[in-house]
């Protein structure tokens, strides 16, 4: 029913899990913690009585014992607050990653809530965004009914936080997205974050963006708040960090044997290592000369997502209610796209944000799916409107309006 997280293994726990198992033995700081792994999955569902499995997901259930099993490790631990991911089996593969895709809920505490937590992992496995990502991945035929691990580990209170790719061989660099406070601001694209490149000699070059908001624990679990404004505009990172960062994703892609996506976090002067996978799609090079995005009337700048070029009309979707009005050859334009948005990427062209990054989830999916993908530009929902014709260079990071329109002409409402 359980197994401590240094014995997680593929063929038990997923890879997910057995990644981080691998790296906790051979010395990084890994957060503490331990598995619920595919066997505990398979006998909730052979405990379920056949007309509950009928219904749906919903109907998980938690096996005999499995409670008593959590509540003994939790104690171990000290009861803190923990993070409750999913470490499905396909999962953070070489072939797909599955950004975002299924469950993950953050600064759960208590048995009774990390119970229910790892009943959410287990239901978000027959989600319909899992069944749309693996029909539009190159394994169509991934089941999504499939059994899946579930991670428990101590919640790390990031003071910043960020994703790392590794590069892909010698000569390349290293690229580091960074924010303050916890990290799905920077995977669910909330932000736009700082951007760092680490040559193969060691120059750093990096991006400063302004940092508006972040996510840290309170005592309901995860809160939203602005960031002080002397803190926006800051480097979240220093030198030393970038250095100290990007040193130990070299040993991890060196350790695997792949180059990696790597999720960290800095707490109390420590790098932790939340998470790492092979790399699934090659980023857009950075843009020379382009420090920050810009806007101007005629062409609006932010960074590479996903390669490619792509011309349609822009559809302005505020949230996912709006998604019943994209239409097929459409550019999705919006403040931001987390995992939940990604089910439209298999009927539109090109996809363009307001915020977030190149290392973010959705654009980890859009370069799996081969879509051109522009992030963090600004106004952007506001500078296009409806029905404008638009192009997006995904590998450049432009997007050029056919007809446009002048700033001070427009309306605005609130």
């Amino acid at each position: 029913m359980i197994r401590t997280l240094a014995d997680a293994t593929p063929d038990t726990c997923g890879g997910k899990a057995a990644t981080l198992a691998t790296l906790l033995r051979h010395g990084f700081c890994v957060p503490d913690g331990f598995v619920v792994p595919f066997e505990a999955h398979r006998a909730a569902r052979s405990t379920a009585p056949a007309h509950t499995r009928a219904e749906g997901p919903d109907q998980e259930v938690i096996p005999p014992g499995l409670a008593e099993r959590v509540a003994q490790q939790l104690a171990q631990m000290g009861d803190p607050p923990v993070a409750v991911r999913s470490s499905a089996a396909k999962e953070d593969s070489r072939e797909a990653s599955a950004a975002g895709q299924y469950a993950t809920i953050l600064a759960v505490r208590g048995t009774s809530a990390v119970v229910e937590a790892i009943r959410t992992c287990w239901r978000s496995a027959l989600s319909d965004r899992v069944a749309d990502y693996w029909s539009r991945s190159r394994h169509p035929n991934q089941p999504g009914a499939s059994p899946m691990a579930v991670l428990v580990q101590r919640l790390v209170d990031a003071e910043i936080s960020g994703v790392m790719f590794t590069p892909d061989h010698a000569s390349t660099s290293t690229r580091i997205e960074a924010s303050w406070g916890l990290g799905p601001s920077v995977v669910d694209g909330t932000v736009v974050p700082d951007t760092y490149q680490v040559a193969a000699d060691g120059r750093i070059t990096r991006a400063t963006a302004q940092k508006a908001v972040r996510l840290d624990r309170d005592l309901g679990g995860i809160m939203c708040r602005p960031v002080r404004e002397s803190q926006r505009g800051r480097p979240s990172l220093d030198d030393p960090a970038v250095a100290e960062i990007a040193a130990a994703g070299k040993r991890i892609a060196g350790l695997l044997g792949a180059p990696q996506d790597v999720e960290w976090a800095i707490a109390d002067g420590h790098v932790w290592i939340l998470q790492a996978r092979p790399i699934t799609a090659p980023l857009p090079d950075l843009p020379t000369g382009t420090p920050t995005t810009t806007t101007t009337a005629s062409v609006l700048t932010g960074a590479p997502g996903s390669p490619g070029t792509a011309t349609g009309p822009a559809r302005i979707l505020r949230s996912p209610s709006d998604f019943s009005r994209a239409r097929p050859g459409e550019v999705l334009v919006c403040r931001f796209t987390d995992p939940a948005w990604t089910p439209l990427f298999r009927i539109v062209a090109a996809v363009v944000t307001e915020t977030g990054g190149a290392l973010s989830h959705a654009a980890i999916v859009a370069r799996e799916y081969a879509l051109p993908a522009v992030l963090g530009v600004p106004e952007v929902t506001t500078r296009v409107h409806d029905g404008d014709l638009v192009t997006v260079d995904g590998t450049t990071g432009v997007v050029t309006p056919a007809h446009p329109r002048n700033p001070a002409s427009r309306c605005s409402t609130t």
